[in-house]
């Protein structure tokens, strides 16, 4: 049976959990929800940057990522971050959707699930 390993636990949810060769990270937001789409992203996407280092990957490993967008209207500044952020021919399987997130001052949540 292959363990599985908390990162950052807290009482309600872990940062990531680490099974076999998977990283799944919880959604990443950001830390202040007073920056624009474009420093909301930023935010997120160094989050995920450090998760993934704690589980021993990176960006290149991500297999999947769920983008929720407070307003789908972000699409093309988030795109443009994400853009910057990802790795040519290293992108992964992708969605984003609109949707209402738990502090209106967020605009933005991303998770993933990464390969080590």
């Amino acid at each position: 049976m292959t363990d599985i390993r908390r990162i950052d636990p807290g009482p309600r949810l872990s940062e990531a959990s680490v099974h076999g060769d998977l990283i799944y990270c919880s959604g990443m937001i950001p830390e202040d929800t007073a920056r624009d789409i474009t420093g909301q992203v930023k935010q997120a996407l160094a989050e995920i940057d450090s998760l993934l280092a704690k589980g021993g990957s990176d960006k290149t490993r991500i297999l999947t990522a769920m983008i929720w967008l407070a307003d789908i209207a972000d699409f093309a500044a988030m795109n443009a971050v994400w853009d910057a952020w990802v790795v040519p021919g290293q992108t992964p399987a992708r969605a984003t959707v609109q949707a209402r997130l738990n502090d209106p001052k967020m605009k933005v949540e991303i998770m993933v699930v990464a390969a080590r």
